[in-house]
């Protein structure tokens, strides 16, 4: 009789045990954790980019390098469309290209940026969800993110990358910029002040 007991204090506590919420660790590889707190700056940041949620904004390219044909010419929106405690994603329109979203992650006390690329099926394409982590130096209203090692695996040269998304003080200018090894690469503007 006292091992049933045993037994029976021992299947209570794996039940007990199994309805606390289950988390996979994140990693490189695109497995996505949520739920964890992130620094005081970071969320001050990612509040500021979910006061935007709902609302679709033009864009203009202000630069692109040499090293890719340019967007000049082309139309471009972002769409602030899902905002979550642990995740905003912004789809990014160029042209009649839906293929780009921008994902801003609370991941393991951390706040990541990736880039998902998908084909019009949805799945993605060979180059996708690359990006990398917000570091120390930035504050409420802009953020840097160096290329993380998924990155720098994925796309060559693509460890040099750091990505700078600004929201201007007064919430009249979202920018995304890319630099590559310090040269600058791309910058977008997208005008906050007349919603689309």
């Amino acid at each position: 009789m006292r091992h049933i007991s045993i037994i029976i204090i021992l299947l209570a506590g794996l039940s007990v045990a199994g309805c606390g919420p289950r988390q996979q660790p994140a990693d490189d590889s695109g497995t996505f954790q949520a739920g964890h707190l992130i620094s005081e700056t970071h969320q001050a940041f990612f509040n500021n980019l979910a006061s935007l949620c709902g609302k679709s904004f033009a864009g203009e390219q202000i630069y692109r390098s040499h090293h890719a044909s340019g967007w000049a010419h082309l139309d471009m929106v972002m769409h602030v469309d899902v905002c979550e405690p642990d995740r905003i994603l912004i789809p990014f329109h160029v042209g009649e290209d839906q293929s780009r979203t921008w994902m801003f992650l609370a991941e393991e006390g951390r706040l990541r940026f990736r880039h998902d690329h998908r084909y019009p099926d949805g799945t993605p394409e060979e180059e996708s969800l690359y990006g990398g982590y917000a570091d120390q130096s930035g504050n409420a209203f802009v953020q840097h993110f160096p290329a993380d090692a998924y990155t720098a695996d994925l796309i060559e040269g693509g460890g040099g990358n750091i990505w700078t998304v600004r929201i201007d003080a007064d919430f009249t200018t979202f920018t995304y910029r890319l630099e590559r090894d310090g040269e600058k690469r791309l910058r977008v503007d997208f005008d906050l002040s007349n919603p689309l």
